[in-house]
Order: C-alpha cells, then sequence, then structure tokens
C-alpha cells in the first residue's frame, strides 16, 4: 500500500522558533564535559538533553555532575545500549521547542555553527537546514580518505535516487521542525538514522536547504565510532528510503 506522506505541522512563522539540543554519548568520559561545555557558550537554544545510550565508563556521572548544575539541561539514559538513532527516538518526546538539532558529544563537530543553521531556520522555519562538511571553501581535517569516499558515493547515489542533491548525507547537523522529527522519526537505531530523516523530510515536499559548516575528524584510536559496515548499512537504507519507493 502506498502511504502519502502529508507535512501536518501548523506553519511557523519566519523568526518564531525556539531550538532544544539533543546530545546521544556512549562511552565519552573523555571529550563529553568538553563538548557540553562548548554548547553552554551559544545563546540560541532553550535546552540540551543528555541521552546515555547505557555507557560502560564514567559519562553518565560526568553527565550528571553538568546536569545538576544547569536548569536548561535534561539527562536521560537507556538501560541498555541501541545506537545514536535510538537515542535520538528516544529523546524527542523529552522536546517542546518547536525545533531541534543533534550534537554529537565528540569534538569531531563546532557547536559555533550551530547559530548559523539557527539563523537560516528563522528565514526558513518550514525546512530542514543541513550543515555539510563537503561544500564551501572552509578548511577541514579529516583523517580517513576512505570515509570520505564513501560518504561522497553515498551522498550521489542518495541525490540520484531522490532526484535532490544532498551534498552529505552522514552529516549530524540537521536542525529541523520537531514535529518532523516526532510524528515520521521512529525506526533506525543506528546511523542509518540521517538517511531515514533526509529521505522522508523529501517526502513531505520541503526544502532541504545546506550550509557549510566546520569538522574536525577524531581517530578511532580517540574513540571514532562509524565503520566501513555502517557504510554498507546506510547503502542499504538509501534504498529502503528512497522517495519513490512505496511504503
Amino acid at each position: 500500500m502506498r502511504v502519502k506522506y502529508n507535512f501536518y505541522i501548523i506553519v511557523i512563522k519566519e523568526g518564531d522558533i525556539s531550538l532544544t539540543i539533543i546530545v546521544p554519548f556512549f562511552n565519552e568520559e573523555e571529550y563529553l564535559k568538553k563538548s557540553v561545555d562548548r554548547l553552554l557558550k551559544l545563546e540560541c537554544y532553550e535546552k540540551i538533553i543528555l541521552f546515555d545510550d547505557c555507557s560502560t565508563d564514567n559519562s553518565y556521572q560526568i553527565a550528571n555532575k553538568i546536569q545538576s548544575s544547569y536548569q536548561d539541561i535534561e539527562l536521560h539514559q537507556h538501560i541498555k545500549n541501541t545506537g545514536k538513532g535510538g537515542c535520538i527516538i528516544s529523546a524527542k518526546k523529552f522536546v517542546n521547542t518547536s525545533h531541534v538539532i543533534v550534537h554529537d558529544a565528540d569534538l569531531e563537530y563546532d557547536p559555533q555553527d550551530i547559530p548559523r543553521l539557527y539563523n537560516e531556520s528563522l528565514k526558513y522555519p518550514n525546512d530542514l537546514i543541513l550543515g555539510s562538511r563537503t561544500i564551501g571553501n572552509i578548511k577541514r581535517y579529516k583523517k580517513y580518505k576512505g570515509l570520505v569516499v564513501i560518504n561522497q558515493i553515498l551522498s550521489t547515489l542518495f541525490s540520484v535516487l531522490n532526484s535532490y542533491k544532498i551534498s552529505d548525507i552522514a552529516s549530524c547537523y540537521m536542525l529541523m521542525p520537531t514535529s518532523f522529527l516526532k510524528e515520521y522519526i521512529t525506526e533506525e537505531k543506528g546511523f542509518g538514522i540521517e538517511v531515514e530523516i533526509l529521505s522522508k523530510f523529501l517526502k513531505t515536499n520541503r526544502e532541504i536547504k545546506e550550509l557549510p559548516i566546520n569538522y574536525t575528524a577524531r581517530s578511532y584510536s580517540q574513540g571514532k565510532k562509524i565503520k566501513i559496515n555502517d557504510g554498507i548499512n546506510i547503502f542499504i537504507k538509501i534504498f529502503k528510503y528512497r522517495k519513490s519507493k512505496d511504503l
């Protein structure tokens, strides 16, 4: 049976938005505090949701100490490890702002890019604002050329199958209406969550607007988690969620 997506949210007036930042984490005791400290310097959010994916190190204890010091930070925890997507799906019920963005707990992304995405959403509040690590003249630091090439191939495949050019389908920074996240993002527990978000958003017939963002990759010895097998999974998810496919 063919299911047609209808973008059901009440149209948000230009400039009338509020933002929650979701921070999923698993075993990030070395970087979590510094990552959150960088977010706290921003002025464009109303709430930060820390979501622990059943860490086995001291990440939860660190997050709990941070949360106890700030009224605008919430902390939640899985009792079983599910993956990044699972954290986002679990966290969405605690979001009560008009918009939401996900921030990885490592230091690969620069939170100073979030205000730029936020300002763009003020102009286009019903669209998805994507932070791309591939466009623009920003100097970026990428450690693994293989992962870069795979992302380029997968982004091209996604663009062809969906008849919509996206330069970076694996970017963490996707600022979107909360109502879309709550209504439609229900399936992917792992890194395939980004493909689910982008594919389903295109089915709402709204625009995805890209802005260049900074990026400093970390090594696997520093805790980088995405692997070649995740690339294979993302490849499969591109076909699963492609715009022309019946649901």
